[in-house]
């Protein structure tokens, strides 16, 4: 944890939000996040990057939370409740299927979730969808090396440890373009096992034709 984000950061969160994160990476720093923004969490888990968030984009901003367990979205408000944040909600649901309208936030984020996905391409045309034009993702993620087959990367390791569902390099550059997305940078930040990387992904979403 304290090698992902600043202590004076994670200082200031409950200790059950901090010890529920099991991400890769920090996306709050890679978002770069601005005031008055709506914010979205993909995988909240128990709110860590949401509550983070909240701050950055102040009472101007809104920060949405999704999860699909109820133990963790009840971990999650537990854990608002007692950071005292008031501009977030955490909402029910899967990420192929984000139950948010249209055009409706700023940034997408993700902390190691969307390499857990069965449909990857339905994830990235969703965060499209909710993204408004212009809007952009700041995302870790565990990606492998382009010339790992999907045997390989099995090898290295199982769907719960982030490794043998993870999109190569090019294969997350394509799918992001095939939904929608400009300024792509899918960018190795450390290694995590032989050829498989945590990388940080960045994107826009391309304005409306």
């Amino acid at each position: 944890m304290s090698r992902l984000y600043r202590a004076e950061d994670i200082a200031t969160l409950p200790r059950n939000a901090t010890k529920a994160s099991l991400g890769c990476g920090n996306p709050i720093a890679v978002a770069e996040l601005r005031e008055g923004e709506t914010v979205l969490d993909l995988g909240s888990g128990g709110g860590i990057d949401v509550l983070l968030s909240a701050r950055r984009v102040g009472p101007t901003g809104f920060v949405y939370g999704l999860d699909m367990t109820d133990e963790m979205l009840e971990l999650a408000r537990h854990n608002q409740r007692d950071s005292g944040v008031e501009n977030v909600e955490f909402l029910n649901g899967v990420i192929e299927e984000i139950p948010l309208p249209k055009d409706s936030v700023d940034v997408v984020i993700s902390n190691c979730v969307i390499n857990l996905s069965l449909d990857k391409p339905k994830v990235l045309a969703e965060m499209a969808r909710v993204l408004r034009p212009g809007g952009r993702i700041g995302i870790t993620d565990v990606v492998a090396d382009n010339g790992l087959t999907d045997a390989d990367r099995r090898e290295r390791g199982d769907w719960v440890g982030c490794i043998a569902g993870a999109l190569s390099f090019e294969e997350y550059e394509n799918g992001l373009r095939t939904a929608g997305f400009t300024d792509i940078t899918v960018e190795s930040s450390h290694v995590v096992a032989d050829g498989m990387h945590s990388a940080i992904v960045r994107a826009v979403r391309r304005p409306h034709d």
